[in-house]
């Protein structure tokens, strides 16, 4: 049976869109004269910060521009640097990004009445998360366990902070325990663990739309973006993608359904 559910936090339980780091993203890479675009800036959302950065510079338009105006391609000094930006401007302004998403309480609220214990793993730092964990609480979100990257020996795709969060919440096997994510690396993260892992859409960093934007939109437009966001969950390995968070429970039986039947995520 279902022990544990172990959730993201950007995109997932607050931050709906997934904002915050996107818009310092942007602003560090605009300071060196290389305007990255909005699905550049997404495209490594969940990975560590200072990793998504790397894989922004390794993109190819990315790294051309680069090459055109520093005359090299990016080294790891330049990593550094934008890092060393990036880090204070995000710590800076993040707590204003801890707004629970819509259904995100109260699903908590169920998942403890049946006996679910609630992990969490995240691409912050323990740094950016020390904030964040403290402002959400405030807003009613305090999950059971909290690792970072900086907890473990690398953070996602790798599945060492799943493994963390089950060893400190007692559960075994991997497979009693779900995952939930808006981010290709979150999905991937899940998959690599062992467990039942779950991409959520609305919300989402891979949807990348305000909670506005998605009440406004035109409804046969944003279920056709919402289709491309799903289909590239399922890719990566999702065994399930609801639309919104507050949905989850309701994969609750039919996984311990298939777990008495002997399968296996």
């Amino acid at each position: 049976m279902i022990q544990a559910v172990v959730f993201d936090w950007a995109g997932t339980m607050v931050d709906y869109g997934c904002f915050a780091p996107l818009n310092v993203f942007m602003e560090v890479f605009r300071k060196r004269e290389i305007a990255i675009t909005i699905e550049e800036a997404r495209a490594p959302m969940g990975l560590l910060k200072r990793d998504h950065i790397r894989e922004i510079l390794r993109m190819e338009r990315v790294a051309s521009f680069w090459c055109e105006r520093y005359g090299q391609l990016p080294q790891e000094s330049d990593i550094d640097a934008l890092y060393a930006d990036f880090e204070p401007m995000l710590l800076a302004i993040v707590h204003q990004y801890a707004e629970p998403i819509p259904g995100a309480l109260d699903l908590v609220e169920r998942l403890r009445q049946i006996g679910i214990r609630i992990g969490s793993t995240t691409g912050y730092t323990a740094e950016m998360m020390a904030i964040v964990k403290v402002e959400a609480k405030k807003r009613g979100y305090a999950p059971d366990h909290l690792v970072t990257p900086n907890d473990v020996p690398a953070g996602r795709p790798f599945p060492w902070m799943m493994y963390e969060n089950a060893a400190a919440l007692n559960v075994f096997p991997m497979y009693n325990v779900i995952k939930v994510g808006d981010t290709v690396s979150d999905v991937q993260e899940g998959v690599n663990a062992g467990v039942w892992t779950i991409g959520v859409v609305k919300g989402s960093s891979e949807l990348g739309m305000s909670e506005d934007e998605v009440a406004t939109f035109p409804p046969d437009k944003l279920q056709e973006r919402m289709d491309v966001v799903a289909a590239k969950f399922r890719q990566e390995g999702a065994h399930y993608v609801i639309d919104s968070i507050g949905e989850l429970d309701i994969l609750i039986p039919v996984i311990n359904q298939r777990l008495q039947r002997g399968e296996r995520p």
